[in-house]
C-alpha cells in the first residue's frame, strides 16, 4: 500500500505547495515512485513548480470530480531526467469557469477515495502526496481523515502559532495516525534547534524540519523544485531529513 501524505497549513503563504514539491522530487530521487494531487482547487498554482503552464493542462482533478475522465487520466509525468525514480502531478484546473463550478457548487471529496486507491494501483506508487487547500473546511479534513501521515506547515508568528494549534486538534480528533510539523520562513535571528524545541513542545508534535528564510528561494520564484535547482543548499540537506523521517515511519 502507498503511503499517503497531506501537507497542510492553517494560512495560505507558509510555502506549503513548495513544500510538497520538493517532498516529491526528493521522495523520487531515492527512486520511490510519488504522485502528488493539488486539492487546493479553489487556488491552483502547484503545476507552475513542476515547469507545467496552465495551457499545458489537458486533463485536471476537475475533470475527473465532474465524471468526465478517470482519475489516471490525469496525471501527467513531471521531473523526468531529473529524479532516478518517478513523480506524477494531479494538477487542479486554472480555468476560470472551473474554479467558479467548483466555489458555487462544491463537490465531494469522499468519492476520491476509490480514486486515489485507484491512482495508487495503477501508477505502482510508493508515496501519495495531498497539497491541500489551506485552513479547514470539509475536504481539508476529509483529506487528513484518509491520509496516513500528515505535515502540518507553519511560520514562527502568533497568527500560525494558534491556527496550527487548531489543525493540530482537529487531526488528533480524526486520529491521523502520524503527524509532523515543518517550520518555514524561520528568520535567521531565530536559533533552530530552539524554535523546534518550542514548537515542538507547544503542540506536543514531533518536528520535522526548521527552514530558514530563503532568498535563493525568493529568486527561484517557483521557477522550478529547489532540491532540484539548489542540491547543496543546507535548506536541501534539512528537506531531505525530512523525508527520511516521513518514510521510516
Amino acid at each position: 500500500m502507498a503511503k499517503i501524505i497531506s501537507v497542510h497549513s492553517f494560512r495560505g503563504g507558509t510555502g506549503k505547495s513548495n513544500t510538497t514539491a520538493n517532498l516529491a522530487a526528493l521522495m523520487a530521487s531515492q527512486g520511490l515512485r510519488v504522485a502528488v494531487v493539488d486539492t487546493d482547487i479553489q487556488s491552483p498554482g502547484l503545476h507552475v513548480l513542476f515547469g507545467l503552464r496552465g495551457e499545458d493542462i489537458t486533463h485536471s482533478l476537475n475533470d475527473h470530480i465532474w465524471g468526465k475522465i478517470a482519475i489516471r487520466e490525469a496525471a501527467i509525468p513531471v521531473l523526468e531526467g531529473q529524479v532516478s525514480g518517478a513523480v506524477f502531478l494531479v494538477p487542479s484546473s486554472v480555468r476560470a469557469d472551473d474554479i467558479v463550478q467548483i466555489l458555487r457548487q462544491g463537490y465531494d471529496m469522499r468519492m476520491l477515495t476509490s480514486a486515489f486507491r485507484e491512482l495508487t494501483e495503477e501508477l505502482e506508487l510508493d508515496v501519495l502526496l495531498i497539497d491541500t487547500h489551506p485552513g479547514l473546511n470539509e475536504e481539508t479534513l476529509f483529506s487528513l481523515a484518509i491520509s496516513s501521515a500528515v505535515v502540518i506547515v507553519m511560520r514562527p508568528d502568533q497568527q500560525d502559532y494558534e491556527g496550527t494549534g487548531v489543525t493540530v486538534e482537529v487531526a488528533r480528533s480524526l486520529e491521523v495516525p502520524s503527524m509532523a510539523l515543518l517550520v518555514n520562513k524561520a528568520p535567521a535571528s531565530l536559533d533552530p534547534v530552539a524554535l523546534a524545541e518550542t514548537v515542538s513542545s507547544t503542540f506536543n508534535c514531533p518536528v520535522l524540519a526548521v527552514q530558514p528564510h530563503s532568498d535563493a528561494m525568493l529568486e527561484l520564484g517557483s521557477r522550478g523544485v529547489f532540491a532540484l535547482v539548489h542540491p547543496d543548499d543546507p535548506m536541501t540537506e534539512s528537506l531531505r531529513s525530512a523525508v527520511r523521517q516521513l518514510l521510516a515511519d
